[in-house]
This record gives structure tokens, C-alpha cells and sequence, in this order.
């Protein structure tokens, strides 16, 4: 198998590509995705957790150290709140030369109503003094072994943004209990933050009183001989998507559309701010026009975008949407490489042709 403009994917990223599945661009007609489109993400294999006898552990620097069942932990206060999830290697596929890893292209994300109870109450329950503690650090089930290094994926969060007020500690997802492949019976639930922050098959939490240095913190998800400055990956940057117009041609995978208006449709987001313009361009990025933006199903949730256009002929045309999010931040024309192919939110380009008829 290999992508456009990159070297062949290896059989052990085709085995992982095989646990893993991306969203169909046209499933982001829906504001939120059904579980079963959601994009999905495995670094190890799927534990098998028996629920009736999980319980989640809270330790470390706290004055009351807790283990609650299930059945505890859904007795506390409950909210449900839609997010946008993005894979930090969304887009790595199109960097050339392509880092080895998971070979997305643009389809990790997805938006999904997350319900649990918030974990800034769970924290002050267990008595977190700010006096010293530095990070608070999140340990799921699943297990192996990366970078020569045999582990649990573990992933730390900022005190601060641990406290933030819509993080949650989610056992459902769209009105269902989470299905095993994301993350039951509990998972972490960041807004903003890219993927992997997201721990999933959460079994416990520990509070710091210094920065966690194990694998998945300290040497994966960094940002590596990129063109800035290296450091963690850490907030969504703001990407817009076009849902694919017209129908595919098999062979050529271009889209083919017929003469008159079309409407062009799709989804954008941020994750440090509300995505505030879209710009949707017919000739490759040498021009731009604003699109309308309609509201989004929640505050850490994608925004829907439309824009009619009307083809000046038939023709070749390459069709590209870029968004602008509230902190003045916007996608940049071309990707910006990095060694492991991290938050590529480089604009997305749809090759189309016009027919005659």
C-alpha cells in the first residue's frame, strides 16, 4: 500500500491501521458521529475489564485517597457534554517524507456527546492541596511495549487544566455505555486537547508533586524537528473539512460534478478557541471566499460551514476550505514537518471535476 507522494506503508503499519479506523468524510454531515464512524485510535490491544469489579483508584499527593465502583463514581454529579476529538497524527499521510506511524490523512476526528462526572469534584473530594502538586497523571488498562519500553499507556495533565471545568471522567457516549474499543468502562475526556489525551480504560489516577517522565509523555506526542520550536502536542489547532461533493470517480479519486450551483458543506474546529471564519477556495488556494458559519452543537464542538458555489465551466478544480479560530490562529496553505507527523492542520484540498453534462 502506499500514499500519494510518500513511501510505502510497512505490514506493521497495515496491522495497525487494521485495529484503527478513520471517519467517512460524508459522516461529517452529522453533528454528532455515530460511535460506530467515530474515528478510533488503539496504541496497544483492547483490555478485557470486568466492570463489576473494576474500580477506580485516586492516590498520591491527596489528604483521602479513594476506590470507587462503577456504581459509586455514577452516583456523583452527571453532565453530558459534545466534544471534538482529533488524532495528534491526523494529516501525517500527506507529509513527505511520511513519519512511520499510524498513515492518516485527514479522517481522525469525530464529535461525540460524552456523559460522566466531572473530575475536578472527584479531585476535591480526595483533598488535592495545590501546595506542590505539579501534574496529575492518568493510567489506563492496556498494556505493551513501545520504544523499547514495556508499559501501561499513562499521560499526565497540568494541575490547572486537570481542575479545568468540562473535564470529565466519561462512562458513556451518545446516550450509550462506552463499548470496549472506547475505553470501558471509563475514559478520560479533555476538550481542546488532541486525542491522546484521552485516556482510555482508566483505572487510576495520581496526583503529582513533579512532572511525569514516562514514555508517552516524555518521548512520544513531542513535537520534533518541525520548523519551530520543539515541545509537547498539546491543543487542537484549528482545521476545517469539506464534505466530498458530487460522487467518486474509482479510478481517478476525483470527485465528479455536474454543471450549475453546488453547495459545499462541511465541519471546522479549534481547540483554543471558537473557529471564527472559513474560507472556502475553487483554485487551489489563489483565492478565497468567506463561507457562512452555523452554531455548533456545543462549546469544545465542531462548527458546521456552507458556502454555494457555482462553477465558472467545466473543468478541473481543486476545491480547499481553511478556518481562522478566536485566538487569530489560521491553517497555514502547506503542511509543516515534524519527525513523528504530529498536528498537521495543513488545508484541505478536494480535486473535482466539472462535467459538461
Amino acid at each position: 500500500m502506499t500514499v500519494a507522494g510518500s513511501d510505502p506503508v510497512s505490514f506493521e503499519e497495515l496491522q495497525l491501521a487494521a485495529r484503527n479506523h478513520g471517519l467517512p468524510l460524508e459522516a461529517l454531515r452529522w453533528p454528532l458521529t455515530p460511535v460506530g464512524l467515530h474515528y478510533l485510535l488503539i496504541h496497544y490491544d483492547i483490555p478485557m475489564v470486568d466492570a463489576a469489579g473494576w474500580r477506580l483508584e485516586v492516590g498520591g499527593r491527596v489528604a483521602a485517597p479513594l476506590s470507587l465502583s462503577l456504581d459509586e463514581l455514577r452516583r456523583r454529579p452527571v453532565v453530558s457534554l459534545p466534544v471534538t476529538f482529533e488524532c495528534a497524527g491526523n494529516g501525517r499521510a500527506l507529509l513527505s517524507p511520511r513519519p512511520r506511524s499510524q498513515p492518516w490523512l485527514v479522517e481522525a476526528v469525530g464529535t461525540a456527546e460524552w456523559t460522566g462526572t466531572p473530575l475536578r469534584s472527584l479531585l476535591a473530594e480526595a483533598g488535592v492541596n495545590a501546595d506542590g502538586v505539579v501534574e496529575v497523571l492518568f493510567t489506563g488498562s492496556d498494556r505493551g511495549v513501545e520504544g523499547g519500553v514495556q508499559q501501561r499507556y499513562e499521560r499526565s495533565l497540568p494541575l490547572a487544566e486537570a481542575l479545568a471545568e468540562d473535564v470529565l471522567l466519561a462512562w458513556a457516549v451518545n446516550g450509550q455505555p462506552l463499548p470496549p474499543q472506547h475505553g470501558a468502562p471509563l475514559r478520560l475526556v479533555v476538550p481542546g486537547w488532541y486525542g491522546m489525551t484521552n485516556v482510555k480504560w482508566l483505572e487510576r489516577i495520581t496526583v503529582l508533586d513533579e512532572p511525569f517522565a514516562g514514555y508517552q509523555q516524555a518521548e512520544a506526542y513531542r513535537l520534533l524537528d518541525g520548523q519551530g520550536p520543539d515541545g509537547p502536542v498539546t491543543r487542537m489547532r484549528p482545521r476545517a473539512l469539506l464534505v466530498p461533493p458530487g460522487i467518486p470517480d474509482f479510478y481517478t479519486r476525483r470527485r465528479l460534478l455536474g454543471p450549475g450551483p453546488c453547495r459545499l458543506e462541511g465541519r471546522a474546529w479549534s481547540g483554543s478557541g471558537q473557529v471564527t471564519a472559513v474560507e472556502v477556495s475553487d483554485d487551489d488556494g489563489r483565492s478565497w471566499a468567506g463561507a457562512s458559519l452555523g452554531e455548533p452543537v456545543g462549546r469544545w464542538a465542531w462548527r458546521p460551514w456552507a458556502l454555494d458555489w457555482s462553477p465558472p465551466g467545466p473543468g478541473e478544480y481543486v476545491l480547499c476550505c481553511r478556518a481562522t479560530d478566536a485566538t487569530g490562529e489560521r491553517q497555514p496553505s502547506g503542511p509543516v514537518w515534524n519527525r513523528k507527523g504530529y498536528a498537521n492542520n495543513a488545508v484541505h484540498r478536494v480535486p473535482v471535476t466539472v462535467t459538461a453534462s
